[in-house]
């Protein structure tokens, strides 16, 4: 294993190791640390809200959060000689749970805040616990399921540079102004409430000039940053642009396992834990192959299931209305079918919605020319439940007994 870098401890206040995490994207955050080209090293990252939720059966804690300081991210770490217009290659060699902190969750988020995918269906707050049991996660909080790990993190990515920044939002701006009272939000602009800026000390003119103009690290950008890839998993191979010197390599959100789309906001299994990379760089690597966003490589060990029911929807929403081959339509409406079909089985609707944000589910754009109807497809591997679920001339038959998901007291 590579040479301990950064240690968090989850068992800790936030305010207590605040010197090495941030939750803004801004060229001028001070590296942490630094590593060298061809290094190897491990990093461990607290659960992208911070302790903020508990392992009980109240979900108050997903209702009542606040958004403002998350994520929780480790960094920035500084790579040696890197440059703007490099690439930054990382591999990600493996990963796993913090020793002190051996579960992790899945929440559903209410619509007024955070909301999710789906969050016009499920605008209340739930939440399941999930024990990590060798390479799979149980819950108490939603049976019949037994998951497969693929740990991965959620957020990988770069600093910006000060043109990147500015362009980053200006342009979410304009899209807040077309509906700046809609719940959710459009976007988040910069918010200076609860930002952490490693070794920044709140108060001091720097800490208050970045915390007003840094980006959240809520979207995915040209900077890599919440992706929420599943396949960025151990074995994985990164290729992030690098905007300012030094790369400035942040790194956290970590996840035991995902459904492609992460679809209820808090959709995988959140964790706190360690990461093991290896770094070095192609220099010029973003003008030789005219890259400007980030691209990867995946990894040859993630788990491959034999047997998956698919699920279709296409862009007509649940109202009836046409749409012109609209994918996120189209996607919603396959992930109602799946949560539809579930309910078959006895699982509430918010647990169906549960397993498809956790479970390594597929999620593919399976047609788009056909106009007016785009098809998206939700692939759900049906070994994961300890019953069949396929369709069969009986009909469905409850299996489990629903409604344990967390609720907010």
């Amino acid at each position: 294993m590579g040479r301990p870098l950064i240690e968090v401890d989850p068992t800790r206040p936030v305010e207590e190791q605040r010197e090495v995490l941030q939750n803004r994207w801004h060229p001028d955050i001070p590296a942490i640390a630094e590593v060298r080209p061809g290094e190897t090293f491990v990093v461990e990252c607290l659960d992208w809200t911070g302790g903020q939720v508990r392992n009980d059966d109240d979900a108050s804690d997903i209702r009542d959060m606040d958004l403002t300081p998350n994520h929780h991210l480790t960094g920035p770490i500084a790579v040696r000689g890197a440059e703007p217009g490099d690439l930054l290659v990382v591999d990600i060699l493996d990963l796993g749970p913090h020793r002190k902190m051996p579960w992790g969750y899945t929440g559903i988020f209410a619509r007024n805040n955070g909301g999710g995918f789906l969050t016009d269906h499920f605008p209340e707050a739930h939440k399941a616990i999930w024990d990590f049991q060798g390479v799979y996660a149980v819950s108490r909080h939603v049976p019949g399921v037994k998951i497969p790990a693929i740990p991965h993190p959620g957020i990988l990515g770069t600093a910006p540079s000060h043109a990147l920044l500015q362009q980053w939002n200006e342009r979410e701006r304009k899209l807040i102004a077309k509906n700046p009272h809609r719940v959710p939000p459009l976007a988040l602009p910069p918010e200076p409430r609860n930002a952490i800026l490693g070794a920044l000390k709140p108060g001091t003119p720097e800490y208050e000039r970045i915390a007003r103009e840094g980006a959240r690290t809520i979207p995915p950008r040209e900077n890599g940053g919440n992706r929420d890839i599943k396949n960025l998993t151990r074995g994985a191979r990164a290729y992030l642009p690098v905007y300012v010197p030094g790369a400035k390599l942040t790194v956290g959100d970590l996840h035991f396992t995902q459904g492609d789309g992460e679809i209820t906001f808090c959709g995988a299994i959140e964790m706190a834990g360690w990461i093991e990379l290896h770094v070095d760089l192609i220099k010029d690597g973003m003008n030789k192959y005219g890259i400007r966003h980030p691209l990867f490589e995946p990894s040859p060990i993630e788990p491959r299931f034999t047997r998956y029911l698919v699920f279709e929807g296409y862009s007509v929403d649940e109202e009836g209305e046409q749409y012109y081959l609209d994918p996120h339509v189209a996607y919603r409406r396959a992930c109602l079918e799946a949560v539809q079909y579930l309910k078959g089985f006895g699982y509430t609707g918010e647990e169906a919605y549960t397993i498809l944000g956790a479970a390594p589910v597929e999620g593919r754009i399976s047609a788009i020319v056909d106009i007016p109807n785009a098809c998206c497809t939700l692939w759900l591997p049906t070994d994961i439940f300890e019953f069949d679920i396929r369709p069969n001339a009986q009909g469905p038959v409850p299996r489990v007994q629903g409604g344990r998901l967390a609720r907010a007291h």
